[in-house]
């Protein structure tokens, strides 16, 4: 599946340049769906918190709560500019995420359903207009000094592992910072069609198949709601009148 969306992403920028008419990589069907035993990982508000205060550059340390409060994938987020940031709604908006081919990074463009405003918390306000100030709209927000892009970390010794570590945090991967977005959403009240909104899924059908350990608290919830919905003194005409006791 990332093979598929790393050569559309290239795709993408043959067909501005005029030279293939359509993309056939976007809006491909039958891909083998990826399959993993790999445990899920979500951190508590604490951990994340903890993780973003181990990390001593403080564009990479937002870069952390903008991945765990938003629920963006790491192309989404490292391919945000300035004008993507509306600070008085508080919104993020999903344009063209960067993704990182050998080295080099292709700006693509996303799927229709992954093109989205995505709602962030108001405490990252004050870090993002930080990251804003001094800078142009096309400008990108998260970038090293000199206007680099930051890379995936994937190596042993990278800055990621290095504030887990020091954050005394169990080793976890950026995108695991999207699955604890999506458990701290769910965890905050909010309905499988908003985590859907959020994360970019196709389908709401979708979230639910990834998520679904995450929703059982949902039903006990909504049980609870529904039974606080009925009088007893009601609900007991209606036993009487069938003939069932009750203690």
């Amino acid at each position: 599946m990332r093979a598929v969306g790393v050569l559309a992403g290239i795709l993408d920028d043959a067909q501005r340049a005029g030279r293939i008419r359509t993309n056939p990589a976007r809006g491909a069907e039958n891909l083998p769906k990826k399959e993993t035993k790999k445990t899920r990982r979500y951190l508590t508000d604490a951990e994340v918190l903890r993780f973003a205060a181990a990390i001593a550059d403080p564009v990479r340390s937002v870069l952390v709560l903008v991945l765990a409060y938003t629920g963006l994938r790491w192309s989404e987020a490292i391919g945000l500019r300035v004008r993507d940031v509306n600070p008085l709604r508080r919104r993020l908006h999903v344009r063209r995420p960067l993704v990182e081919l050998d080295g080099i990074f292709h700006e693509g463009e996303p799927k229709s359903w992954e093109r989205r405003t995505v709602p962030y918390p108001e405490f990252l306000a004050p870090a993002l207009e930080h990251l804003m100030a001094g800078h142009g709209p096309d400008d990108h927000l998260f970038v090293e000094e000199g206007g680099f892009h930051i890379r995936q970390p994937h190596v042993a010794r990278s800055w990621f592992l290095a504030g887990l570590a020091a954050a005394g945090i169990e080793r976890l991967t950026p995108h695991d910072l999207r699955h604890t977005a999506a458990s701290l959403a769910i965890s905050s009240g909010a309905n499988v069609k908003a985590v859907q909104r959020m994360l970019g899924h196709k389908s709401a059908a979708l979230t639910l198949d990834i998520y679904a350990d995450l929703f059982d608290d949902d039903l006990d919830a909504v049980a609870t709601r529904l039974n606080e919905r009925v009088s007893p003194a009601d609900v007991g005409k209606v036993w009487a009148n069938a003939g069932i006791r009750t203690a």
